[in-house]
Parts: structure tokens; sequence; C-alpha cells
């Protein structure tokens, strides 16, 4: 297997710039995920390291060799698209062979090949059947095993689950995990989902606008965002933003959200302290809102407020409130058995241990 870089790579068409300064390093055998909303240049970058697409500028580099002028069946990769785009006319056998038959291997040599990877899929009893007979998730799979019988020293994955069911990009997601595990091969991919991101990654690639605005593991993305697009992309539902002035009162610094005030608790007071009478974003994640019935916090006292239920989506294990002080909506996520109805008026609570604050201007992270 191979580790792949990327040193100040651009692409551009004419004028528009697609994917700017990007850097990007992928160890051998790690699970790389390139994330962020539709139009951020994932896919195009994950088709320069293809070989597919031609860089403007910059380097990429897979096994220590740059790759910049090597042709793509030259790359030793292979690439999983959206689309199974299986030979219809032919049986999972041959569609999963093709490839090295036109490269001359045997016969045995592609029959061993083709069988170990239907066994590592679970596809082994559908060799012999048409695309056509096959659902989705077999038809992925094969997509899958045609990529694995060429043993490359990359796998690229480019939006895999996209065309399937909730139910069955779930599986997928914990099978193409497993298979990563038992290859120990080194890959990329591409989704816009960060579930899929968080729960299949090693290290997760965050775009937006063809730049890179932070690379890291999953809970370190989801702990500590490097930004306010960051914090607000990864997290589902996504977290509550809302302006907020930074005052002083006493010895106390509070949090103006306009309908309450928060006070800011001892360990974040310095890094607040510089921002008095300015304004800064405030997030928080719908997970450390509280129903104050319903917790047991030092500082609940603190920072309780009272906002009225507007919708109640009940899913089971858990309940979304979503909820309006006035000013600002909000959605919180409490326990099954909290008995909130619409048009209720609730007093909640943060966890200040887990907000968040952002510089107004330029989204960076402050706490």
């Amino acid at each position: 297997m191979a580790g792949i870089v990327l040193k100040n790579v651009y692409k551009s068409y004419g004028d528009v710039k697609i994917v700017k300064d990007f850097n990007l390093e992928v160890p051998d055998k790690e699970f790389c995920i390139l994330v962020g909303p539709s139009g951020c240049g994932k896919t195009t970058t994950l088709r320069m390291v293809a070989g597919l697409e031609d860089i403007t500028a910059g380097d990429i580099y897979i096994d220590g060799i740059r790759v910049n002028d090597i042709p793509p069946k030259n790359r030793d990769i292979a690439m999983v698209f959206q689309n199974y785009a299986l030979y219809p006319h032919m049986t999972v056998y041959e569609n999963m062979g093709f490839a090295l038959k036109l490269k001359g291997y045997d016969r045995t040599e592609i029959e061993k090949r083709v069988k170990e990877a239907a066994d590592i899929l679970g596809i082994g009893h559908l060799l012999d059947r048409k695309p056509k007979q096959l659902s989705g998730g077999q038809r992925q799979r094969v997509a899958v095993g045609r990529a694995i019988v060429r043993k490359p020293k990359v796998f690229l994955f480019d939006e895999p689950l996209s065309n399937l069911d909730a139910k069955l990009r779930v599986q997928m997601r914990a099978e193409l995990k497993k298979l990563h595990e038992r290859l120990q091969s080194t890959m990329i991919y591409v989704t816009h989902d960060q579930t899929e991101a968080m729960t299949m990654g090693d290290k997760i690639c965050v775009m937006k606008d063809g730049i890179i605005q932070q690379i890291a593991g999953p809970l370190e993305l989801y702990n500590q965002p490097s930004n306010k697009f960051v914090a607000g992309f990864i997290g589902s539902p996504p977290m509550n933003f809302f302006n907020v002035d930074v005052t002083a009162s006493g010895s106390d610094i509070l949090l103006k959200e306009g309908t309450f005030d928060i006070t800011v608790p001892v360990f974040i007071k310095d890094k607040i302290a510089p921002y008095v009478n300015k304004k800064l974003v405030m997030g928080v994640r719908p997970e450390d809102i509280y129903d104050k019935l319903f917790v047991n916090l030092n500082h609940k006292e603190i920072n309780s407020f009272s906002a009225t239920v507007e919708i109640v989506e009940p899913l089971g294990s858990e309940i979304y409130l979503h909820f309006t002080t006035g000013k600002n909506i909000m959605v919180a996520k409490v326990d099954s058995n909290n008995k909130a109805k619409t048009n209720q008026i609730i007093e909640f609570v943060f966890d200040l241990k887990k907000i968040h604050l952002f510089d107004l201007e330029s989204g960076k992270t402050i706490v």
C-alpha cells in the first residue's frame, strides 16, 4: 500500500478557482474522508489524485512518487464512483474480473482474486447473475469488488453510498469500515454526509469553497472546531448559533442574548475579557441544552432561561424540541421521557462547559 501527499495543489477552470492551496498528507493504511457541501471541490480533488483531472499547480505524490504527469492507468489506484457503472451484459464474475482480463492475467489468477473479493463482500452466491438481477446494495458491493481484485495501492471512493436508502447506507458504512480494517489499505473517501465522515474516517478533511477548513479526527472536529463553519457542519442536528453582546457587570462578564443573560464561567473569563463591549457568536449543540427539570448542573442557576416550544419531534430514544426565545430559534435534544408540549414555556439551561464562542467577523473559534 502507499501514502498520498498533496502539496499546494490548485485547480482552476479559466478564472474560476475550484481548489485553492490544498495541502494534505494521508499516511499508508489511513482512511481519510473529504467532506463538505456540494461544490466545495472535494470530488475535483479526488479526481486529481486519480489523474482524471489535470492539476493547475502543485504536486501530488503516491508512495513517494510524483504522479502529476503519470496517466491514471499507471498510478495503481482503484476508484469507486457514485454510479456503479457495471456492464449490463456481463455477469458479476465477468464485471469483477474484466480489468484483470484486460491486463492479461491468466484465468486461474482471475478466478482466485474474484472469489477472494466475493467472499470478503459476501457476494459469492451472486457471481452468475447480471446487474439487473441485483439490488442497489449488491451492485455497490460488485463495484467495490471490482476495485478490490486489482489490489491497488490506493482506493478512492466518490460518494459511493449516495444512491442507497437510509438503512442500507448504515449497513454499507459498517461494511466499508470493516473492509478497510481487513485490507489495511490507504483509502480516500468523498462525501457530503457528515454522519458518514464521523463514523468511518480515521481523519477528516473539512472543505468549503475549495479551501481546507480543518483536518482532524472525528471527535476533535466535534469538540474543538476551528471555526463556525466546521462547528455548524459537523453534528446532527447542527449547532445552534446566535449573537451575544459581551458586557462587564462588576467582576462578572455577561453574554447578553437579548432576552436572557449568561454569566461567563471563571474558566473562560480570560479568553472572553478582550471582547467586552463587542459582539460574539455563541454556539451550543442541541445535546448540550437541557430542560432544567431534568438536569443537575452546578451552574444551572446562573444561565437558565425561559423559551416557548414550537415543535416537538419524537424520535424514539430522544426528542428534538424546537423552541424560540423571542429573538432566536434553537433546537434541544432531550431525553425521551420529556413530556414537553407545543406552545409550552420551559426553563432551559446550557452546559457552560461545552459552549462555543466565535469571532463575529472571521468566524474563528475563541472558546
